[in-house]
């Protein structure tokens, strides 16, 4: 992969992380038009150190306030730990389980037949239907202070569909999140908290289990698109939580199923290849 490549592919999972249109679809459909093909799903992982670094920066006070009551709960002799930050602690916890079996179980299908484009756009369009059926009946009343540990498993489970390309980790998690009843605000900002142990664990096995690759011919690039998946996501950010605050999803639902209507014709007419 050249620099080039490396930018523009770390400016797409930037763009992409976040909104509910699924990053791993759009760079699933990159790599037949990058010269060095598919970057596949242990680059994909990697690169995405990069963006939950930008939650890790923009969620800072929250995470150090959750993690340090959390921590404090441990500890017989500490005092001053609000108890919603240690129960949110524990929510983001449980709600980390399902992705991680379920990624550990079928690890080989995730980075091989569930890559296969005609699943991402089948994906692409059923879940963003689901999107806007949730945005559009949901209730949107209840704040992130009101969340179960019932809606947190959910929530959990709806993270790990994103195991399938097209599906989409905030699509699915914001997606449940409407369901609920919970505010378009709340459920976004659940998911950026959710992502991050799921996606740094994943992005730094897949760097230790690859090291020789990325090591070598791959290091500058992974680099490269790391760092520029990080600018970019820290960005889309900031915007994206003061889009939803004030408007509804119906954007990214049309633009998945058009998008996975698109990548659906092309396969047929050959000018895409499933793998």
């Amino acid at each position: 992969m050249s620099i080039i490549e490396a930018i523009l592919v770390g400016l797409l999972q930037g763009l992409t992380e976040f909104l509910p249109i699924s990053s791993s679809a759009h760079l699933r459909l990159a790599g037949p038009f990058l010269a060095s093909g598919d970057p596949g799903a242990a680059f994909t992982a990697v690169i995405q150190i990069g963006t939950e670094a930008a939650v890790l920066l923009y969620f800072r006070k929250d995470i150090w306030r959750i993690a340090d009551a959390w921590i404090r709960q441990l500890l017989p002799a500490a005092e001053n730990r609000d108890p919603a930050d240690v129960r949110m602690g524990w929510l983001i916890i449980v709600g980390t389980l399902p992705i991680a079996i379920l990624g550990v179980l079928f690890k080989d299908a995730i980075e091989t037949n569930l890559r296969n484009m005609y699943i991402t756009a089948t994906m692409l369009i059923v879940f963003g239907l689901l999107l806007g059926l949730a945005d559009r009946l949901g209730r949107r009343v209840r704040p992130l202070e009101q969340l179960t540990w019932r809606d947190g498993l959910i929530f959990g489970f709806a993270q790990a569909m994103a195991l399938i390309p097209g599906v989409s980790r905030s699509g699915g998690t914001i997606t449940a999140g409407l369901a609920m009843g919970y505010t378009r605000e709340a459920a976004a900002r659940y998911s950026f908290l959710l992502a991050i142990p799921a996606v740094l664990a994943s992005g730094f096995y897949q760097l230790y289990n690859y090291w020789g690759d990325f090591s070598s011919n791959m290091a500058a690039p992974t680099i490269v698109a790391t760092l520029v998946a990080f600018v970019s996501g820290y960005l889309v950010i900031m915007a994206f939580l003061k889009l939803v605050s004030t408007r509804s999803y119906m954007v990214f639902v049309v633009y998945r199923v058009i998008l996975g209507s698109a990548i659906l014709v092309c396969l047929a007419a050959g000018v895409i290849q499933p793998f």
